[in-house]
């Protein structure tokens, strides 16, 4: 009787014999393999027992998606398919217990397991096609563990992205230290003081990849930063900050267009809201400062920060300038009333007040002493004034 056709689609499989060899020693591959990580790899030693059950459940699923490779002869069609299954059994957990550097290095070992076992398992003559797949194999194996650990960093940035925005906006609301300190360890924010917030106009585009840019200017100036994008704001808290100012400049380029603020230097995170209030505050009013410099503290914007109905910045003028003023006493408010109404000219304003010009510029002296303004400067000039009139307006001090 004729022999019968095998049928179309029904091929007899390459390396048929060599397939069903691997296939009876599937458990004990795996087992020789994991037994070596153990040999080989200390850090696989230190494991939890679930955590190394995991890379036996990984090892095996490598056996069996080795013998449907070589039975599909190795179509390129369904390689990355294959070589994902075999991640299939603890991908989230893999990828977080461990490293990419470590999941190749049990890639390499379980590799040069079944290279070593090619002799038991090839079928006579089979032996150099059999090794030449296993190679071919192990390397859509490498990609796919590329793969499962790239989702996985793309899936903790995107968590980590709306975490830290959920952070800036309690530090914004001013929510409890409690609940600050909770959300800031979950990103593994160190605390380092002081801390400052930075506010400026986000650059566009997708989140991680702004906040990406700013992780990246902070390593490089050696800062601790947690970021959020709020609407067309980039808001950034800085820790370990001696120099805000100088901190922020190494920030800056991570911003979009437009002035940047950065807030008073705070002791900790749970006190940063106040910093997050003045930045934010800052941030508004400074376009009403033609040629802000960039960065620019919050503190230097006091003028238009009162002027836009920053309650806080119009208690500091008042307390902290007029105030100061005012407890200091020797003459200064008196005198700066006359060097103003004089328009600058310090004779003038020592006619007026009956004393020699070098008393006028000692006390004038004593006024940028007392509160950090220069009246000789047009800029702290504006701030004096203004802190003039409220403390006035309102005298409490």
């Amino acid at each position: 009787m004729a022999e019968s056709v095998r049928p179309a689609g029904t091929a007899k499989p390459p390396l048929a014999a060599t397939l069903r060899r691997i296939e009876r020693n599937a458990g004990a591959l795996a087992s020789s393999a994991v037994a070596r990580m153990d040999e080989t790899l200390p850090w696989f030693r230190a494991l939890p027992a679930d955590q190394r059950s995991w890379v036996m459940l990984v090892a095996q699923a490598g056996v069996r998606s080795l013998v449907e490779w070589l039975r599909s002869g190795g179509a390129v069609a369904t390689t990355q398919e294959i070589s994902d299954e075999v991640f299939a059994a603890a991908p989230r957990a893999l990828a977080r217990s461990i490293t990419l550097t470590q999941a190749v290095q049990l890639i390499k070992v379980t590799i040069d397991v079944a290279e070593s076992e090619v002799g038991e398992l090839a079928a006579a003559g089979e032996e150099e096609a059999l090794l030449q797949a296993i190679l071919k194999f192990s390397r859509e194996i490498a990609f796919s563990a590329a793969r499962v650990y790239a989702r996985a960093a793309e899936s903790r940035g995107a968590w980590d992205a709306r975490l830290q925005a959920m952070l800036v906006d309690a530090l914004l609301r001013g929510d409890s230290s409690d609940v600050l300190a909770s959300r800031a360890a979950a990103l593994g924010w160190a605390d380092a003081p002081p801390v400052a917030v930075v506010v400026g106009r986000s650059p566009g585009g997708e989140i991680t990849s702004v906040l990406h840019a700013v992780y990246r200017a902070a390593r490089r100036a050696r800062l601790e930063v947690i970021g959020g994008v709020h609407g067309d704001r980039l808001v950034v808290v800085m820790g370990g900050v001696t120099d805000p100012a100088a901190s922020a400049t190494a920030l800056a380029s991570s911003f979009g267009e437009g002035p940047v603020v950065v807030g008073p230097a705070v002791p900790s995170l749970d006190q940063a809201t106040e910093s997050a209030r003045a930045a934010l505050a800052g941030f508004r009013a400074a376009g009403a400062w033609p040629g802000v410099p960039n960065p620019v503290a919050a503190d230097d914007l006091l003028p238009e920060r009162t002027l836009a109905g920053d309650m806080a910045a119009r208690r500091m003028l008042r307390h902290d300038v007029y105030g100061a003023l005012h407890r200091a006493g020797g003459g200064l408010l008196d005198t700066l009333d006359a060097f103003f109404a004089a328009g600058g000219v310090l004779e003038s304003a020592a006619r007026e007040l009956y004393v020699h010009p070098n008393t006028v510029r000692y006390r004038l002296k004593r006024v940028a002493e007392v509160t950090g303004l220069s009246p000789l400067d047009g800029r702290d000039a504006f701030a004096l004034r203004l802190a003039m009139t409220i403390g006035r307006l309102d005298p409490a001090t």
